[in-house]
């Protein structure tokens, strides 16, 4: 694909890459990272946040975590580690029951594990998918606050922007709640998310498959400094997704902070080097 033309410094807050090459070269159903820096260029996209792609719930992320890391480096990457728990959010008796009992496994997410990660200087944030990966327990989200960097945070149908604001948001560190909360035209969640904004001055949206213009630029219109471009790749080719923002009606000064100036600020080293 030819190298898409803008005028903007541009940096994406939501990436995935898949630590297994040998998966990428066999499978071809996740990007590696050659591929990724590749689509990355053509798109005219600076830098990027990465976090694994899912796992089996019982693999756990530290291998990919750190492969992540370890690819990242001489690449214009910034690896987000992903973590899970033991908590089931899907709602229910069943969930109940399994979350009054709930333990962590060797396979989870510990808060030793979140202040190794946050004082290497190799991450620069978190992720967090509960419906995929479960939800830490209080004292993995307690050190979540403690070393305060960014938490991007999946809203899944079980997952609710209402579910994220009980559970997440508001808990001392900033979160950014991918796809504006919800998926292309699930207008309910993703406005819900935006009225959030409101209450929480740490809450971030991204835009990642945000397919309507409308909710886009009632964002960037209301909200300026709260929401950040994330492409959401491969899921979502990083062209197709600068152009959804670049085809809006909102000015060059929105635009840029989209682009550029939001994420920096939530994540600096996104900031040019």
């Amino acid at each position: 694909m030819l190298e898409l033309e803008h005028g903007f410094r541009v940096v994406d807050c939501h990436g995935h890459l898949d630590h297994n090459e040998q998966a990428v070269a066999t499978y071809g159903h996740e990007t590696g990272p050659d591929q990724l820096e590749r689509e990355y260029h053509q798109a005219g996209i600076v830098r990027a946040c990465v976090s694994p792609t899912p796992r089996e719930k019982t693999e756990g992320y530290l291998r990919a975590n750190n492969a992540v890391a370890r690819l990242s480096v001489d690449r214009p990457f910034l690896a987000f580690a992903r973590l899970n728990g033991p908590r089931d959010v899907t709602g229910g008796p069943v969930a109940m029951l399994k979350n009054i009992r709930a333990e962590r496994q060797n396979y989870h997410t510990r808060p030793g594990d979140v202040e190794q990660y946050a004082y290497d200087d190799r991450f620069h944030g978190f992720v967090l998918d509960p419906v995929v990966d479960g939800l830490p327990d209080e004292h993995v989200l307690e050190e979540l606050a403690v070393v305060d960097l960014p938490v991007a945070v999946y809203c899944r149908t079980a997952f609710p922007p209402a579910a994220a604001e009980q559970l997440v948001i508001d808990r001392g560190f900033p979160v950014i709640l991918a796809g504006f909360g919800g998926y292309p035209m699930d207008h309910a969640r993703m406005e819900h998310a935006l009225g959030l904004l409101e209450g929480y001055d740490r809450l971030y949206l991204d835009t990642w498959a945000v397919r309507s213009r409308e909710l886009l630029e009632r964002g960037l219109l209301e909200h300026p400094d709260r929401i950040l471009f994330g492409s959401g790749t491969p899921e979502v080719h990083p062209n197709v997704a600068i152009m959804e923002i670049l085809t809006l009606d909102v000015s060059e000064d929105a635009m840029n902070r989209v682009f550029n100036k939001n994420p920096v600020r939530l994540v600096p080293g996104l900031a040019p080097q």
